[in-house]
Formats: structure tokens, sequence, C-alpha cells
């Protein structure tokens, strides 16, 4: 029963019918939103829901029972409790007061579909890697806004106080400059003062009207230039090392997987290691003994050298005994 229920749970047509019910799911609430539709249709959408729901349930019991009387080993993986929760809260108790909340458990089987396509299971392992990183970044980003949202407050309190007349007023503000919204417009009404741009219509708040044509181009500028086009990119960047630290392990999970699949161990693979060095070593030895001809050659080299010089030697003498 155990090993029917692995090959069942690791089959590609499995698979590929849990990924279409949990798209049927999604169509099924996106239906719900018409209520006209959804009333004239209720028994039909009642009897699919119910068919999804107990689909669900018999894939969790299958892989529970793939690990056998090791079940428990079936939420040692973060998906699989992933699962188990969705489908939990589909039995949630249904009452007047809980309609909506049945409501959202139906919509988080859509959810299943991160764990159902591979590819989008690594973009969100590649998100949860990139928290912590993105913790920090986000820090930063706030300390920026901070600085920032003082410095505003001080300066441009009283000219705009529908935008910077308290703290947490200017860091809004701020983050609606960095997200690039009608930030040009928060920037001329400090430029040129609220009395002269931008308070069409509630002319009653312009109490104060001051321009200041340097401080506003010139904290506006460096926010955008600091906050959307530095601070906002190291999230970019802190994502994409995420994307390939979860990349990696994927493959290296894929791999691990090919070689069960193909029932070659860790066994196999030392063997193969200690192949190689063998396989060195003999290289090696076939280096000295390449070596030593070498050297032996040089020597040889060496006494016919000496040898010629020794014939020259004497057939000069000679030479010379005759002149002489």
């Amino acid at each position: 029963m155990q090993k029917f229920c692995k090959r069942l749970a690791d089959a590609h047509w499995f698979q590929n019918a849990i990924t279409i019910v949990i798209v049927l799911a999604g169509v099924l609430v996106g239906i719900e939103t018409y209520q006209d539709y959804a009333a004239r249709h209720r028994e039909i959408i009642h009897v699919f829901d119910q068919l999804i729901i107990w689909i669900f349930v018999a894939e969790v019991i299958i892989k529970m029972a793939a690990e056998g009387k090791r079940f428990y080993r079936y939420f040692q993986d973060p998906w699989n409790v992933f699962d188990f929760i969705i489908v939990a809260a589909c039995f949630l108790p249904v009452n007047a007061q809980y309609v909506m909340v049945l409501r959202l458990a139906r919509l988080l089987r859509v959810l299943k579909l991160v764990r159902a396509l591979p590819k989008l299971q690594v973009l969100v392992g590649a998100l949860l890697k990139s928290i912590p990183s993105m913790a920090y970044v986000s820090l930063l980003l706030l300390l920026l806004f901070y600085v920032y949202a003082v410095a505003a407050t001080f300066m441009f309190g009283a000219n705009d106080p529908v935008h910077f007349k308290t703290l947490p007023l200017s860091m809004l503000s701020l983050f609606r400059a960095v997200t690039l919204e009608d930030w040009t417009d928060l920037m001329y009404i400090n430029r040129d003062g609220c009395a002269n741009y931008g308070y069409g219509g509630i002319e009653h708040l312009c109490t104060a009207s001051e321009a200041y044509p340097i401080g506003s181009p010139f904290l506006f500028v460096s926010i955008v230039l600091l906050g959307t086009m530095i601070i906002l990119n190291l999230f970019i960047g802190v994502i994409m090392n995420g994307m390939t630290a979860a990349q990696e392990e994927n493959e290296l999970a894929e791999k691990a997987r090919r070689l069960a699949e193909t029932g070659e161990t860790e066994a196999t693979v030392t063997e193969d290691i200690e192949a190689l060095i063998h396989r060195l070593s003999e290289i090696q030895h076939q280096l000295k003994l390449l070596k030593h001809r070498t050297t032996a050659c040089d020597a040889l080299k060496s006494d016919n050298n000496a040898n010629d010089d020794e014939v020259k030697d004497n057939i000069s003498a000679g030479e010379l005994s005759q002149q002489t």
C-alpha cells in the first residue's frame, strides 16, 4: 500500500490532475463573485466545491500513506504543511458569522498553485529567502524617510499643511514622492508657495504661504535619486540573489531526486571518486617516467657534446703538430 501511494504521489499525471483541480477551484471562487449567477446555479457550484475539497483531502491522505508508518514525515515539508492548513481551513464551521471566513478559506485553495508549479515555487522560495536581507534594506529606507521627513516638516509644515504638517504625514508624502506618484506637484507647491500653486479649492488651508525655490527642488530631487534609483533597486538585487540561491537549491534537489530514481547511491559516487583518484595517480606516474626519460636524454646529450669537444681538441692538436 505504501509503495502504491508513493508511486501515485510521484506520478506526473497525478500532479497534473491536482493542478487542474486547483485551477478549477480558482475559477469556481471567481464565479461566486457574480452573486446573481451563483444564486441561480447554487447546487452545481456546491457539488463542484465539495468534490474539490474531497479531492484535496484524498491528496493529503495519499501523501501521508506514502510515508507508511512514519506518516508524520509528511509534515517535515513546509509545502505539505501549507497544503494541510489550506485543506483544514475549508472545514471551518459554516454559520452566518463564518460565511466570509469560509469564502476566504476557499480562496486560499488558489494558492496551492504555488505548490503545484515548480517554477512558481522557486520564485516564492526566492522571496522567502530574501526577506532577511529585504528587512535591512527596508530599515535603511525607513531611516532615509525619517531624516527627510523631519527636514520637510520643519521647512514645509507651515507652507504646505496638507502634506507636511506632521511627521507621519510627511513620511507618507515622501513615500508618494519615492513611488513617483505626482511628486512634482509636491515640489512645485513648496517651490512656489501654496498661494501660487496647488491649493485650488482648499485655499483656506494655505495660511502661511512661503516659497522655497532652492530647498524644495534639492530635497525632492535628492530623495528621488536616493530612494527610487538607489535604495529601491537594492530590493531587486536582493531578490535576484535569493533567486540564484533558490535555483541552486532546486537543482541540487532535482539532482538528488534523479539519483534516487536511477538507484545510484552515495557509495557509487564514492567509487567514481576513487576511480578518478586512481586515474590521477597513473597520470602522475606517467609524468614521472617522462621526466626521468627527459633527464636521461639530457645527460646523454651532454655526454655526446663532451665527446665531440674531446674529438675536436684532438684534431686541433694533430693539426698543430703537423704545422710544427
